[in-house]
């Protein structure tokens, strides 16, 4: 559709005058330009504008002012240009300080000398050729790490997932080997890389139902313990290795519970012997305490009100339960978030964001349909 019919289109909908239409098309128009039209998932031949339009004729008449005041000063959009530079600066801002501080700690130097001393600087670079990097969704982007540290990081040290076979596994080390010139070798940190974090569940939780530890974490786990046995004991990782989990973004909630349960875990002796002597979480950027829009009370109640109102229980599933909000119209896990990621919505977010259902009949209940404004891809089906 053409944005300026669009917009026409919208002010009927919103019943806006002349002069309210005006102010709000030129926030529209800039918005959409600069950020929300790069949304990768709109349907052909749908932008922000038409998404937005169709959107809001879900609601009564007398609730689309307030479903509209939620995009306008609410919705927090990440694009493509801000995941870069989160992605680009992953290495000079994390991994090189880790890499740096780890040397300096060793030779009993400040962190200042370790590049002025050849000898600390060369232990730099080993340890830097010693790390690995594994990516824990596709969001990591490894693709784009590795083009960013061009020379400086090795293709052989980057890889796109951590569940490898013993053939991957094997390649690595022997690579790992051949550019050190150094046949006993072995890798001294590991970096699980991944963009978004809501709840942390999906990285490590623990079923206390079952007593058990569970997530993307744990797979992590069993992949090297499988790898080392079918290496027949040759070593992956020296004496004393250490794990880094960096997320992209993560939500206030979702950093301190990754660092809580790294601790409990490890108090727990989840991991065998030989796993890492430490653990360590970063974060490329940590969202706002007070995001979530239930966060403080009086802020968004006419559209928390919505969130009830307007919900299918049909997008509630066995994945979802995971994170312990059976009513998912704050989102999963209830985190509340107005975010938005341009390559996908996280379902952290409320559910008028993403879900999308045809409504009907749910155990005696008419559930309306839910219409998204950023529609999601889901993860599982």
């Amino acid at each position: 559709m053409n944005q300026d019919l669009a917009l026409k289109v919208l002010g009927q909908i919103m019943s806006w005058s002349d002069d309210r239409a005006r102010k709000e098309f030129q926030w529209l128009r800039l918005m959409a330009r600069i950020k929300y039209d790069g949304y990768r998932d709109f349907q052909a031949g749908m932008r922000f504008i038409e998404s937005l339009a169709t959107w809001l004729q879900q609601f009564l008449p007398e609730e689309r002012e307030t479903a509209y005041a939620f995009v306008r000063d609410a919705l927090v959009y990440i694009g493509a240009g801000e995941m870069q530079r989160l992605v680009e600066q992953f290495y000079p801002r994390t991994v090189r300080d880790r890499l740096v501080r780890t040397v300096a700690s060793e030779r009993g130097m400040p962190p200042y000398r370790v590049l002025a001393d050849p000898d600390a600087r060369a232990a730099a670079e080993r340890l830097r050729r010693q790390t690995l990097f594994m990516g824990l969704s596709d969001g990591a982007r490894v693709d784009t790490i590795r083009h960013a540290n061009s020379g400086l990081l090795n293709n052989e040290q980057i890889v796109q997932t951590t569940q490898l076979d013993s053939e991957k596994w094997r390649d690595l080390i022997d690579n790992l080997r051949s550019d050190l010139a150094d046949p006993e070798a072995c890798f001294r940190l590991v970096y699980l890389v991944d963009d978004f974090a809501g709840t942390g569940t999906s990285f490590l939780r623990c079923d206390k139902k079952k007593k058990e530890w569970k997530g993307k974490l744990l797979k992590f786990r069993d992949s090297v313990v499988n790898a080392t046995k079918a290496l027949k004991g040759d070593k992956l990782f020296e004496d004393g290795w250490e794990l880094c989990i960096h997320h992209y973004v993560a939500s206030t909630a979702a950093a301190r519970a990754i660092e809580g349960r790294l601790l409990a875990s490890s108090a727990a002796k989840v991991f065998e012997k030989g796993w890492a002597r430490a653990m360590h979480a970063s974060f490329g950027t940590i969202l706002a305490a007070d995001l979530p829009i239930d966060s403080r009370p009086g802020r968004f109640d006419d559209f928390l009100k919505l969130t009830q109102t307007y919900y299918d229980p049909k997008i509630r599933t066995k994945h979802t339960d995971v994170g312990g909000a059976a009513h998912l119209g704050l989102g999963y896990g209830g985190c509340a978030l107005p975010l938005v990621l341009d390559h996908n919505t996280p379902n952290n977010s409320v559910a008028l964001l993403w879900a999308e259902t045809d409504g009907g009949d749910r155990d005696g209940v008419n559930a309306p349909a839910m219409r998204p404004l950023f529609r999601r891809r889901q993860r599982h089906a």
